[in-house]
């Protein structure tokens, strides 16, 4: 069963309060319902069942809460509208039924010319989300997936480790997808065989380790020339686990924070973002909210690097 929610959740956004007028401004305070002007939109998947599927530590399903908590008192220095469409919850087994419910409400609000923000959840998100990017918009967007994990893996039933194997089965020969961070050692050489077969174009974390931020973020740039529209996929645990100990599978390795937000900050930048979902926060693991912070940080990195 899925349960959808698309109130504004005002009990979720407090914070600290210096005191009125724009100079003052934090996420809290100026992040309201959904209104008509464009701007950017946060929807919540409070989704764990992809990760119970794929024999993951449980606990995503809170991430959403985690996330909104840690953006509330982010101080904003742009006009950009910020609004919160909700959030559809995943409840027993049903992922498929939350998967249509999280298209239909992409969907809607790609239409409406929102950046959509979504917050996991597992992975298994990303399926979602991606397929009712393209039903917004009529057109196949890109996509590139900061990760450790390739989520290619074949499997009878939909879970975290699937949702670009079931992308690439949607898009067919318009599948675009790069991935940045793959740990060699935690990826099989089958995964890395049905990157090749599908074109996907593959820098590990080690590979991203030895590049300058800027350099990285011209990875990144390089994976999305020539295409009109971008969903920028990131896994938390594509963060070292001193930085992301809050995710369903912690990295020995990882990316480092100023490469990830070089990343997010060039591709959201182009003015080509139209999606962003950020996954597998899971805050019964977390430590002072480590992970809660980083997932903040990040959003916020991207919202402010939006041309305007």
């Amino acid at each position: 069963m899925t349960s959808i929610n698309r109130d504004f959740p005002a009990s979720a956004w407090t914070g600290r309060d210096d005191g009125p007028g724009p100079e003052h401004a934090r996420w809290h305070s100026v992040i309201g319902p959904l209104a008509g002007t464009p701007g950017v939109a946060l929807l919540g998947f409070a989704s764990e069942e992809g990760v119970r599927r794929n024999n993951g530590r449980l606990g995503a399903a809170e991430g959403p809460a985690a996330i909104r908590s840690a953006l509330a008192s982010l101080a904003v220095h742009d006009g950009i509208p910020r609004y919160d469409a909700g959030t559809i919850t995943v409840e027993g087994e049903d992922l498929e039924g939350g998967h249509d419910a999280l298209s239909d409400a992409v969907a809607e609000l790609s239409r409406a010319g929102h950046l959509v923000v979504v917050l996991g959840g597992g992975h298994e998100t990303a399926y979602g989300t991606h397929r009712g990017l393209r039903e917004g918009l009529g057109a196949a967007p890109t996509i590139v997936n900061l990760d450790a994990h390739f989520d290619l893996r074949a499997a009878e039933r939909p879970s975290s480790g699937t949702p670009f194997r079931q992308l690439a089965e949607l898009a067919g020969p318009e599948f675009s997808y790069a991935v940045l961070g793959i740990s060699r050692p935690n990826n099989t050489r089958a995964l890395f065989d049905t990157a090749v077969e599908l074109g996907v174009r593959v820098v590990t974390d080690e590979e991203l380790m030895s590049l300058s931020p800027a350099q990285a973020a011209e990875q990144a740039l390089q994976a999305v020339a020539g295409h009109e529209h971008i969903h920028l996929s990131i896994d938390l645990d594509v963060l070292p686990a001193d930085i992301a100990p809050g995710v369903s599978a912690p990295a020995a390795f990882g990316v480092d924070m100023p490469r990830i937000q070089a990343i997010t900050r060039a591709l959201a930048a182009t003015g080509r973002l139209r999606l962003i979902d950020v996954v597998e926060l899971n805050p019964r693991f977390d430590v002072d909210a480590r992970t809660a912070r980083a997932a903040a940080r990040l959003i916020e990195d991207a919202v402010h690097a939006l041309p305007r």
